[in-house]
């Protein structure tokens, strides 16, 4: 989002009830988001779960997550099942995508967003959030997978190509504990992002 937008945006929705979105993030802190949807196409594909864990300087606190089940208000293939493993039974209590988000949206306040790829994440995000506030996302993004491949090319410059998660993992002695798990790829993502920090 473009400084001159934002502006406008502040000054536009200031004393709505998402004006709290703009204000200053905390020094120190970014929210690490990790969804499970449908597929891969976010102009057909549905959100089935959402998971954010905050990091806060050099603790990531699982205590202060956000998790929740999402509704996708349609049904979902055998393809999708076997890369997240989540079953139509699991989403029995799951929320309408719109209560979800505008949960999501009261905790995350402005925080900066971290994922691994997070671009797919706000393209899932985005058309509901816009719904809800009248605004796209206005969160600074932080991509897993960009500074991994800076570090690279500032360390080694011979191995510097764009990874996937398991390989940065990999690469940074994070475990990879049951992956296609929303909140299991959020801690990881954000264990991941510390250990590059701390190099």
């Amino acid at each position: 989002m473009n400084p001159l937008h934002r502006r406008w945006l502040v000054w536009r929705h200031a004393d709505s009830p998402w004006g709290h979105l703009f204000g200053p993030a905390p020094a120190d802190e970014v929210v690490s988001l990790d969804l499970e949807t449908t597929g891969l196409d976010p102009s057909r594909d549905r959100i089935l779960r959402l998971a954010a864990v905050p990091v806060r300087g050099h603790r990531v606190l699982l205590s202060e997550r956000f998790e929740r089940w999402v509704a996708p208000g349609r049904s979902f293939g055998i393809e999708s099942i076997r890369h997240h493993r989540i079953l139509p039974g699991d989403l029995v209590d799951a929320e309408a995508v719109p209560a979800v988000v505008a949960d999501f949206l009261r905790w995350l306040g402005p925080r900066p967003l971290l994922g691994y790829c997070i671009d797919f994440d706000i393209a899932m995000l985005d058309p509901w959030v816009r719904a809800l506030t009248g605004f796209p996302l206005p969160h600074r993004r932080i991509d897993l997978a960009l500074v991994h491949l800076a570090h690279l090319e500032r360390r080694q410059p011979e191995r510097a190509q764009r990874m996937n998660l398991d390989a940065i993992l990999a690469d940074t002695g994070v475990p990879a504990l049951n992956r296609h798990d929303a909140l299991a790829d959020a801690t990881a993502t954000a264990l991941a992002w510390r250990v590059l920090h701390a190099r």
